[in-house]
């Protein structure tokens, strides 16, 4: 199981590049930042990515993960490979759906028929980061390239979808790579999420898809204060859907109890059951104080280093 941390995008985006430069000084494979209500998130990791490569050719940058509703998947695959050139060839596209309080709420747009929208948005992107030109009209989305985008990338984009949910697993394993999920425990992963996203990958006679969990993770000398951390970073995690009802599979009351805290051995032996699970990537997601935070970044470029 390769082993990752999540790349803050907060700051300027000079704090950002020397926060990436950082973190693949620890020896981690890979780096990955969502999109929130800051940066262009693939703006920032083209140029961080860019000069990480320079210095660090084997480690990956990716998203995870970009909100699909806002972007047309024409002009998403045109960022996605612009971000893969700038990256030397060490991007992944991570893409979710967002939530509906989100898209109906903050953006104003239709969150109607989610699996039939992420259906079309990959019927469309996929072809086209593979160099293809589409047409497509489907019922939400359409789209008519004159040919294919004109950006060239050598390595072709990977794309991992936020999926969860059944429908969601099944058509992640159909049309793309793998999934990256979050608030997702290590039985979850083994008994629901890795069984349904791989019988419908061979179904499609695709390769085994990546299964890139995303975990918070704090190594400290008090557990306590670290879960009641937890539960105050990530609160609202617990109240949304489509992770409460991972969640709830889990057997969890919330995000404190998902995530791994404690000493370095209590920390790997968390991660290694996700390895046992079937998660091919790790993205640890650290907490905490900033002595706390580089702790736990430099143990998971040690754990990435042991492979």
């Amino acid at each position: 199981m390769r082993i990752g941390a999540g790349l803050d995008t907060d700051g300027t985006v000079d704090d950002v590049v020397n926060r990436a430069k950082r973190l693949a000084a620890t020896g981690i494979d890979s780096m990955w930042s969502a999109q929130i209500f800051g940066h262009d998130t693939l703006t920032v990791l083209a140029i961080a990515g860019r000069q990480v490569a320079d210095q660090f050719p084997d480690v990956e940058v990716g998203t995870s993960v970009v909100p699909v509703q806002p972007r047309h998947p024409m002009m998403l695959a045109a960022q996605g490979l612009t971000v893969q050139d700038a990256c030397r060839g060490h991007f992944t596209l991570g893409i979710g759906l967002s939530h509906q309080m989100v898209v109906e709420g903050v953006w104003g747009l239709s969150f109607d028929r989610p699996v039939r929208y992420m259906r079309e948005y990959l019927s469309i992107l996929v072809p086209l980061l593979a160099g293809e030109q589409v047409s497509f009209v489907g019922e939400l989305l359409r789209t008519s390239t004159i040919g294919p985008l004109d950006v060239v990338a050598a390595t072709p984009v990977q794309v991992l979808v936020a999926a969860l949910g059944p429908s969601m697993l099944r058509l992640t394993g159909e049309l793309a790579d793998g999934t990256t999920t979050w608030m997702t425990g290590a039985s979850t992963i083994e008994e629901h999420v890795v069984p349904a996203i791989s019988a419908a990958a061979q179904k499609a006679g695709r390769r085994a898809p990546r299964i890139v969990v995303n975990v918070p993770v704090c190594i400290t000398a008090s557990p306590d204060e670290a879960r009641d951390e937890a539960a105050k970073t990530f609160a609202i995690y617990g109240h949304l859907p489509s992770y409460r009802a991972m969640l709830d599979r889990e057997g969890l009351q919330g995000p404190a109890d998902l995530a791994i805290v404690g000493d370095e051995e209590h920390v790997r032996s968390k991660i290694g059951a996700f390895a046992e699970a079937g998660a091919t990537d790790l993205i640890g997601t650290v907490f905490g104080s900033s002595e706390k935070r580089w702790r736990t970044v430099e143990f998971l470029g040690q754990l990435a280093r042991e492979k």
